[in-house]
């Protein structure tokens, strides 16, 4: 095979997973073990395609075991935590709640069963920062 089908066909896998394939960056190694053999035919024009392909090989599983992971986590990143639910937020409740006793209220356009989750008892009207979301139930605790 001679050395410019190796760096085509490198170039075409390294486009293939740049422009049509999510990246994973499986192609990209390929790709790229590709052209490192097109260029080591070039320089060693004598090298038997049985050697072109067993470096293609080794090039392609190596590099891809020793640097996909590291690559992909370093491009992609760590995605931040998604917010769900309304933890985290303050409310304001219409009832006094003992600890563990519950009460219906309205937050964010919908009603829900709130139960203090606290060793102190929330006063009418105070403000209370949401804890947990189980369910349909908000656990809160009073604000500091």
């Amino acid at each position: 095979m001679g050395w410019w089908s190796w760096v085509i066909g490198g170039a075409i896998l390294l486009g293939s997973e740049l422009v049509f394939v999510d990246a994973q960056f499986y192609l990209v190694f390929v790709g790229c073990s590709a052209i490192v053999v097109g260029v080591i035919a070039g320089a060693m024009p004598t090298l038997p395609e049985w050697a072109q392909w067993a470096i293609f090989a080794a090039l392609a599983i190596i590099s891809m075991v020793a640097f996909r992971s590291r690559l992909y986590d370093r491009v992609r990143g760590r995605a931040p935590a998604v917010r769900s639910g309304p933890a985290g937020e303050v409310l304001t409740l219409p009832a006094g709640l003992l600890p563990g006793q519950t009460c219906q209220t309205e937050h964010g356009g919908t009603f829900w069963t709130v139960r203090n989750d606290s060793d102190v008892a929330i006063a009418p009207g105070a403000r209370a920062k949401i804890a947990q979301v189980q369910g349909l139930v908000l656990s809160v605790r009073p604000e500091p």
